[in-house]
């Protein structure tokens, strides 16, 4: 039993299609892949700016706070030499009544505040 040989011809263009479209796909995962990364870097910068407002909102915010917080110091500065409550009982160490923490407690323990 011999084997007939194919035309040479026909392989030819056999093998030039399929580079064709190997290459035909090969070119669309391509573009794919690009319109992906695209999307991403969208995606990313967006997501950046997002978090640059958001950074400035809270850095304003902290600005506003602070300002609050040293307009109430110096109201309690103020305050203290005229406070009849302040002069009756003993006085607690300035740390506990200017420590920073203080003022973000829900309540103050020092005795002289409760009710």
């Amino acid at each position: 039993m011999s084997v007939i040989p194919r035309p040479c011809i026909f392989q030819d263009s056999s093998d030039d299609m399929r580079k064709v479209q190997r290459r035909e796909k090969n070119r669309i995962a391509a573009q794919k892949s690009r319109q992906r990364q695209t999307q991403k870097a969208d995606t990313l910068h967006l997501e950046s700016e997002d978090l640059e407002r958001q950074n400035a909102a809270l850095r304003r915010e902290i600005k506003q706070l602070t300002e609050e917080m040293k307009h109430f110091t110096s109201m309690l500065s103020s305050h203290e030499p005229l406070c009849s409550i302040l002069t009756t009982v003993p006085q607690p160490p300035p740390e506990v009544l200017y420590a920073t923490h203080s003022f973000h407690q829900p309540h103050i323990s020092s005795p002289r505040f409760q009710h």
